[in-house]
Formats: C-alpha cells, structure tokens, sequence
C-alpha cells in the first residue's frame, strides 16, 4: 500500500508540471487564466510537500510501533 501512495504522490507533481506548462500556454492568450493554472501549479506543489511529510511521519511512527 505504501508504494500505491508513493506514486499518487509523485503524480501531483506531473499534475502542477502540466498547469505550469499550461500558464506557459495561455500566458499571451489569457493572462486571466494563466495566473488560475499558475495558482493551481503552486496548489499542488504544497499539497506534494505536505502529503509527503505527512507520510514520512506516519512511516516514522509505524517502524517505531514495530520495534517495540
């Protein structure tokens, strides 16, 4: 199960890889909409941190119960 959620996790990253493609885009087209995928883009990347630290510190706490 741990490596399902390790590679959702990484799959923020290809998602906030496409927004910021995306702002690239539509930055001469729509400014308007490249500043929502820019937004989004910064959304997810906290998410992936956050997600990711929030599982190495259940993985901590898991190996610790274990060894007791």
């Amino acid at each position: 199960m741990n490596r399902l959620w390790k590679f959702f996790q990484y799959g923020y990253l290809m998602v906030a890889f496409i927004c910021l493609v995306e702002t690239y885009v539509q930055w001469n087209l729509n400014r308007n909409r490249s500043y929502l995928f820019l937004g989004f883009a910064i959304f997810i990347i906290l998410v992936f941190f956050f997600k990711r630290h929030f599982r190495k510190k259940v993985e901590k706490r898991n190996n610790q119960n274990k060894q007791q």
